[in-house]
């Protein structure tokens, strides 16, 4: 990770879930990046995809959420980039598009995620925005 470079991490679902298990390896990079003071941002498309209510099984997921002040809305224009994205990929992976639109919106940027294969597809020739797997 090359954090120097580097303003805001973007977590995608899988980043989540990895923090809310307790993910030694990747505890340790967000404890690095909040200590260079980096934001990072987590999508409300991802705060659906881990949240299932808010009783003790969303606990570890809710603790994670609330370390990652200040949270963004969902702006019709992160939207309509990752329309373009998905447009231009010609793919269908709606949630990826919106993370990969965030990103954009926050360069220079990471997305920590799971997924490096479709979001490097939806990322394309777009720069300032680097795909770190979890």
């Amino acid at each position: 990770m090359d954090e120097g470079s580097q303003r805001t991490v973007v977590a995608d679902s899988g980043a989540v879930i990895g923090l809310s298990r307790n993910n030694q390896v990747l505890r340790a990079r967000f404890r690095a990046a909040r200590q260079i003071g980096m934001d990072i941002r987590v999508p409300v498309v991802v705060v659906a995809e881990t949240v299932r209510g808010n009783g003790p099984r969303d606990a570890p997921v809710n603790l994670v959420l609330a370390q990652t002040e200040p949270r963004y809305p969902l702006m019709e224009e992160i939207a309509r980039k990752a329309g373009q994205l998905l447009g231009a990929a010609r793919s269908s992976a709606t949630i990826d598009a919106l993370i990969v639109a965030e990103a954009l919106d926050c360069t220079p940027s990471m997305i920590w995620t799971s997924d490096p294969t479709d979001l490097r597809q939806l990322l394309g020739d777009n720069r300032g925005v680097s795909i770190e797997p979890i």
